[in-house]
């Protein structure tokens, strides 16, 4: 990658393995936040959950993502970096100066990420998240994911 493809004085963007590793331990976040609700919800009925109900079922889904929603919200606009960021070195940051994206950016792009997974029941959610997720793959020069495109951030390395 070349420097002429960030913006100047900005640190060198996230490897695409960084930003897969910081995404599978986020994920291990939000599993920890679905277990949670669940014990709180099914009332420990984890083995059956269909006992519980399909709008039990669907207040976990949608809880759980409102939860992930704020995690992912307020850890970006506190410092630009969930769990798995800070593990992996790496941070998200306002494409125009390479700032910590706080306020309504940050949530702006924390809302494109975890709200559609709230749609979990209809399978839009999933698939939106998977389309969301892979845009970097091909996504040049930036390599950004669509929640980086509606918030105007990038992943670059913390420095």
């Amino acid at each position: 990658m070349s420097a002429a493809q960030v913006p100047s004085g900005m640190a060198p963007l996230a490897t695409l393995l960084q930003r897969f590793l910081a995404r599978l331990i986020d994920l291990v976040v939000l599993i920890v936040l679905d277990a949670v609700v669940s014990l709180a919800l099914l009332h420990g009925n984890m083995g059956h959950p269909a006992d519980a109900g399909s709008g039990r079922q669907l207040l976990v889904g949608v809880l759980t993502f409102v939860l992930y929603f704020a995690y992912e919200g307020g850890m970006t606009t506190a410092r630009g970096q969930t769990l798995g960021k800070m593990v992996l070195r790496i941070r998200a940051a306002r494409l125009d100066d390479g700032a910590v994206p706080s306020g309504a950016v940050g949530w702006r792009r924390a809302a494109v990420y975890a709200l559609p997974g709230a749609f979990v029941s209809i399978l839009l959610g999933p698939l939106f998240w998977l389309v969301n997720s892979l845009w970097c793959v091909w996504d040049r020069p930036y390599r950004q994911c669509l929640h980086d495109k509606a918030a105007k951030t990038v992943v670059v390395a913390a420095v």
